[in-house]
């Protein structure tokens, strides 16, 4: 395993120690440690804390390991959380940066265009309207601009709070602008 630079970004952001973060999630630091180093996997209960205590959801470790990562890890899609104040919790085959350059940023941080505005706006549609939401959004990337057909929908705590937005990008072939495509 492969040390966990999205969740030491999520650690740093707060501006918290490993034994900060520990504490608060009722664990060891060493254990910790270990965690953000790829040692070791936390177990459900222990996401849930360090979940809580960093603002990302649970799944993120879930992901990481999943058999479709392989299958996705060549595909035209991109596959990201972020919380309620729109900045990257994880993310997943993004093309153009380093999928850690992402962690605590909002897109308009990433980049200011047009694309990266309509994405913003779809994110903040979905958590004010409390609903899964699809879209067409051409985002300009050094190979030129790339439209994606984006599904974002709310991203929930164990209790059914809303944390977040999960959003799923296709690359689409055909160049679009900003069709609108809603719905459950």
């Amino acid at each position: 395993m492969k040390k966990r630079t999205w969740l030491i970004k999520l650690r740093k952001r707060k501006k918290m120690t490993q034994q900060e973060v520990a504490s608060k999630a009722f664990i060891e630091r060493s254990y910790y440690a270990q965690i953000e180093s790829g040692i070791r996997k936390p177990s459900p209960e222990v996401t849930i804390k360090l979940g809580e205590v960093l603002d990302f959801h649970a799944s993120s470790f879930n992901l990481e390991e999943n058999p479709f990562s392989i299958a996705l890890k060549n595909a035209p899609v991109i596959l990201a959380h972020c919380d309620t104040q729109l900045r990257y919790t994880w993310i997943f085959n993004t093309p153009d940066l380093i999928p850690e350059d992402h962690i605590g940023k909002t897109d308009l941080e990433l980049s200011e265009n047009d694309g990266n505005r309509a994405l913003m706006e779809l994110k903040q549609d979905v958590l004010d309207r409390e609903t899964p939401i699809s879209r067409v959004i051409s985002i300009p990337l050094s190979s030129g601009e790339i439209a994606y057909n984006v599904y974002a929908h709310p991203l929930l705590n164990e209790e059914g709070t809303i944390i977040g937005v999960a959003t799923a990008s296709t690359e689409i072939h055909n160049n679009r602008p900003d069709n609108v495509l809603e719905g459950n």
